[in-house]
């Protein structure tokens, strides 16, 4: 009854469930979580913990750190459930999940219903969803999975015990596109009984771009298949919010799960389970075996009490400037060596640059670039040589990490992500552009020395 009295309170005076529109200073949301810390029995005067699990601390350090929120979140059947002997902890988890929610409405998925903060990364996060469903469809063994070579999403499906399907992309112009037509002929081939779902994905490294979100609902609706979505960066963009969106409208989305790291600037280790439907949201909680670490949910409900509304569109609108500029001096750089910005329109976050000439200097040339590019602080760029191949989990990819066999280029990724500043772009295109013209320098000198010993030769033949 006194965490319901307290719940009640905050809920309606302090925050009415949503993010606040203005941002809070530090002092009142130290103030705010210490509040919720005195809720806990562990803080209580005079408590007297006999079990095993009352919330000691041996380090102050560690008991600083989280507030003195030291139960985590849920109970040992479900982590959205409330905890008797942990109120403001349980209370930390209701209004984290209602801001939270209220924020991606705030980003464009309007009619979501249900969400939680999940204390785990976007592929297990995925994992959890795809166990939910096991239940729900008992015959089926196969994930119909429109290929995107990034390991943890493909292995969230082995490790729930399911068989990927791969569906290979098609190229449109520069563009990795969805395969409609393969999608649809692999469900009537395996029969749609035994598929659990279709697992797309929104945000991707260019050449790929967002999957045909709308065209696979539709396909899902009429075929009664389940539908989840990786949208791991999707948050920051308003073009994969509205196809999430869109889907929803038209045809069918079960569940779609974002990363709290990379849309929300905090550390690693949580996630967001969302959907449209929150009878089946609450399933896949109730799935989560045990407690949770609170850790994710406070650090994303500091943030987002810190930003506010406005903040956080703040940053949302400085990230798509900065993908405008990113685009438009990248391509000039591209262009002043001979190599051109591959044409990637549908995709809102990731650009790439074809790095051909670099690529027929010498086989070596490309991952000579990544390593270069690293030892000069340049981080999340990525060089893609033509024709790797990685197994993983026993499936062989070929062009891995170009999300399909055969890319016609060598190319290189950036990304205009949350937080990005005009410095980090201004720097990495001037440490991008001097590594360059190390190559090409290192070409002409080569280039020399060949024609100048072509030359000896041809003297000595002469000679003889």
């Amino acid at each position: 009854m006194y965490a319901l009295q307290w719940f009640c309170v905050y809920h309606r005076e302090h925050l009415k469930g949503k993010c606040p529109e203005d941002g809070w200073d530090e002092s009142t949301i130290e103030l705010f979580l210490h509040e919720l810390a005195i809720m806990d029995s562990n803080n209580f005067l005079g408590n007297c913990g006999v079990g095993e699990r009352e919330g000691r601390v041996a380090s102050g350090l560690v008991a600083r750190r989280h507030y003195r929120l030291i139960h985590g979140i849920g109970r040992s059947g479900d982590i959205s459930a409330v905890q008797p002997k942990a109120a403001g902890s349980s209370l930390l988890n209701k209004l984290t999940n209602s801001v939270v929610l209220d924020v991606i409405k705030l980003a464009g998925v309007r009619t979501v219903t249900s969400c939680f903060v999940v204390p785990m990364a976007t592929g297990m996060s995925l994992t959890l969803c795809f166990l939910t469903l096991r239940h729900k469809r008992p015959k089926a063994k196969y994930i119909i999975w429109p290929r995107i070579d990034q390991k943890s999403c493909f292995k969230s499906m082995i490790t729930a015990g399911f068989e990927p399907v791969v569906i290979e992309n098609v190229l449109e112009g520069d563009e990795l596109r969805t395969d409609l037509k393969a999608v649809e002929a692999k469900i009537k081939a395996l029969g749609a009984e035994n598929i659990l779902c279709v697992h797309s994905t929104t945000s991707c490294f260019a050449p790929r771009v967002p999957d045909r979100l709308e065209e696979l609902a539709v396909i899902c609706a009429n075929y009664d298949i389940p539908h989840i979505v990786n949208n791991a960066y999707g948050v920051q963009s308003s073009k994969c919010m509205h196809l999430i969106q869109q889907g929803a409208r038209v045809g069918r989305i079960d569940a779609f799960v974002q990363s709290l790291d990379k849309n929300f600037m905090v550390p690693v280790g949580g996630a967001i389970i969302a959907g449209f439907n929150e009878s089946f949201i609450q399933e896949i909680s109730k799935m989560y075996p045990g407690r949770a670490s609170a850790s994710p949910s406070l650090d994303v409900l500091i943030t987002l009490l810190s930003l506010g509304t406005s903040g956080y569109k703040k940053l949302l609108k400085e990230r798509k400037e900065m993908f405008s500029y990113l685009s438009s001096e990248l391509k000039k750089l591209a262009d002043n060596h001979n190599e051109r910005l591959l044409d990637t329109p549908h995709n809102p976050i990731s650009l790439a640059m074809s790095l051909k000439t670099l690529d027929e200097t010498n086989d070596a040339a490309v991952t000579q670039l990544g390593s270069m590019l690293f030892t000069r602080q340049v981080s999340g760029a990525r060089v893609v040589p033509c024709g790797s191949v990685q197994t993983v989990n026993n499936y062989t990819f070929k062009g891995f990490m170009s999300h399909t066999n055969n890319y016609p280029c060598a190319y290189l990724n950036a990304a205009s992500a949350i937080g990005i500043k005009k410095q980090d772009v201004d720097v990495f295109l001037k440490r991008l552009d001097k590594c360059l013209k190390t190559f090409r320098k290192e070409a002409k000198q080569e280039k020399s020395t060949n024609e100048i010993s072509d030359a000896n030769t041809a003297t000595e033949q002469l000679e003889d």
